[in-house]
């Protein structure tokens, strides 16, 4: 093939974004498509921290198009002679257009920077938007990124504001099915960060509406992370700006052994953290040994595990020039803000202990105790590496494992108790399926410190055949299996104990849940025999159907993995070819840990209110 000038080509206009979808939105897949979403509300958020917008609805249709209307001061219409065509038109198709270049129309802005809106544009099959300004109303339709209509003015009309209306590109992405959970979650998050802002997400497939408006701001979303944790203060709110950046941080220790910390730059989720988290640590590890020396509280320092334990906290920035590392903008890299944020920490901190010293001194207490919990962790790692179950060469006995050592070729079930890993065991293709055997429930990370979780037996096994280590030193490249597949009995005790298994992973080793690696097993739920024949279905809709279609048949309903023999077990639900599994993730990170605290934690209420909520949803309840 000849490659010569006729073979290069350029991509005018929006075509760009829609041959390569995934370096604007990230991917194809539901990520990218919910981050349309995102983009057209970054700028009505953009409007807000301006201080022009007060109200953003988001509307979900029943043909997965989505509105956003914000009460901005609405995209400018009128004529761009360089260019002949309105501003509308231009900041809908083309990219880097937008009015936040130049720092003067907008100090700080999230989205993509000038690409946001059009890209969103070039993604969708359809597109409209309405503009609200000078007493007018403005229109302009597009499809794929290209205007259909010029920009007409539909009338005279109240207020200013936008209102982009959009259906997702089917020949784009892989499904165009918006997740209520995922797109309340970042919505929520920006309510927030930006305390003046109303929004309002509607779903019209289920008609469930929800409204959020935080008066307290961050302040509130750290009271809102601990709701179902024994707070030890009132939150602690810190907020200054200083060359331009504005930061704002909240702070609450609670009775329990986990750390809760979010960051964001600009409303981002800043979910690799950066410079601003890392300025943060520094500023309250010194803040509180200086506290310690000053008081002559303690011979000993803490470090900053210790005063991780119990901890939320939420820190937020908003930087005129941000320097977001990869595209998808999860690690803030600008040098210059660990040290103002240390500064700024520091000194609140500081003058917030002097002016409050039981809070400080409960504080101190708490880090004071982890660091006791520290050193008795240290202890028990000690031993347990003396004994050799933490060392890589020293495998878990019990541990079925695989020839390949080929970590992308291999998987491990964890499976329930001894007779249904015996059956595993036998069943599996042993080059490359591992079995690991666990003996009844294992210890309620929940409700432990690290000290305690590495004393029980059945978590260092764990731990050990996964190989990645925990905590400071985990180490997700040492991960020996692509795939840990939870297989539990679907009865209540099995459901009990793949909670206690995700509740591990999720506080322990959250990033393999981030990575995809961690799956549930979907083994079947009954079988039917007819002309010695075996037909197996995974659930009640599968079934009714079925004997609807075969009439009073033999149907044996299993409970127990160890009640089908290797074979069974290898065709139903461990074979590659034929089984499916659950792949386990994280949608809404602020609702997952609420649910494993109302299911795991110490707090009885909210775990009853749980239940009579949700006890009409129950389908087999073993008594």
């Amino acid at each position: 093939m000849t490659y010569d000038a006729s073979s290069i080509q350029v991509l005018g206009g929006l075509d760009a974004v829609r041959k390569r979808p995934g370096m604007y939105v990230g991917s194809t897949s539901a990520r990218g498509l919910h981050q349309l979403v995102y983009e057209v509300v970054d700028n009505s958020v953009d409007e807000a921290v301006a201080g022009f917008c007060k109200s953003i609805k988001v509307t979900i249709h029943k043909d997965n198009s989505v509105t956003v209307e914000d009460d901005g001061r609405g995209i400018p219409v009128d004529m761009m002679p360089k260019y002949g065509k309105s501003a509308l038109e231009i900041v809908m198709t083309k990219l880097h257009a937008g009015g936040k270049f130049d720092k003067k129309t907008y100090k700080v802005s999230g989205g993509l920077h000038g690409v946001g809106v059009s890209v969103v544009n070039a993604l969708s099959e359809k597109l409209t938007v309405e503009v609200r300004r000078d007493g007018h109303v403005y229109k302009q339709e597009y499809e794929r990124g290209n205007p259909t209509t010029e920009v007409t003015k539909k009338g005279d009309g109240e207020g200013t504001g936008t209102t982009v209306t959009f259906l997702p590109d089917k020949e784009i992405f892989e499904s165009i099915e918006f997740s209520n959970e995922t797109l309340t979650s970042r919505l929520r998050e920006l309510a927030f960060l930006n305390k003046a802002l109303r929004i309002t997400v509607s779903d019209e497939r289920n008609e469930k509406t929800a409204e959020f408006h935080y008066e307290g701001g961050i302040k509130s979303f750290v009271s809102y992370l601990n709701e179902n944790k024994k707070a030890l203060h009132e939150a602690i709110y810190i907020a200054k700006e200083k060359d331009s950046i504005q930061a704002e941080i909240a702070i609450q220790y609670n009775e329990g052994y986990l750390e809760n910390v979010f960051s964001f730059a600009n409303n981002i989720n800043t979910i690799e953290g950066g410079s601003h988290l890392s300025g943060f640590r520094t500023a309250l590890t010194r803040t509180v040994n200086t506290y310690i020396e000053k008081n002559k509280l303690s011979d000993e320092k803490a470090t900053s595990e210790d005063v991780k334990e119990g901890l939320t906290a939420v820190i937020s920035v908003k930087v005129p020039e941000p320097q977001f590392e990869g595209q998808t903008k999860t690690r803030l890299g600008n040098s210059d803000v660990k040290g103002l944020i240390d500064s700024i920490v520091n000194s609140a901190l500081t003058q917030f202990f002097e002016e409050n010293p039981r809070t400080a001194r409960t504080i101190i207490e708490k880090c004071l105790n982890a660091a006791k919990a520290r050193e008795a962790a240290r202890k028990a790692k000690e031993l347990v590496r003396r004994k050799g179950a933490l060392e890589s060469g020293s495998l878990p006995g019990k541990l079925a494992d695989c020839s390949s050592t080929d970590p992308d070729k291999c998987e491990m079930f964890i499976v329930e108790g001894d007779s249904a890993g015996g059956s595993c065991k036998l069943g599996r293709k042993r080059e490359y399926q591992a079995v690991l055997p666990l003996k009844g429930k294992i210890l309620n990370v929940e409700k432990a410190r690290i000290n305690k979780i590495l004393t029980s037996h059945e978590i260092i096994t764990l731990i050990t055949a996964i190989g990645t280590g925990i905590g400071e030193t985990f180490d997700i490249n040492k991960l020996r299996y692509k795939k840990l597949i939870l297989m539990c009995d679907a009865d209540v005790d099995g459901a009990h104990i793949r909670t206690l298994l995700l509740t591990f992973f999720f506080r322990h080793m959250r990033p393999l849940i981030d990575a995809g690696n961690v799956y549930i097993a979907q083994p079947p739920l009954y079988r039917i025999r007819k002309d010695r024949k075996d037909t197996y279905y995974y659930s009640d809709d599968q079934l009714n159907e079925a004997l609807k279609a075969t009439g009073n048949v033999d149907v044996q309903r299993y409970k127990g993995l160890g009640e089908m023999n290797p074979g069974q077990l290898w065709d139903t639900t461990m074979d590659p070819d034929k089984r499916t599994l659950l792949k386990v993730t994280i949608e809404d990170a602020v609702e997952a840990d609420k649910t494993f605290t109302i299911l795991m934690g110490d707090e009885v209420e909210p775990r009853r209110a749980f239940i009579e909520t949700n006890a009409k949803f129950v389908k087999n309840l073993d008594i």
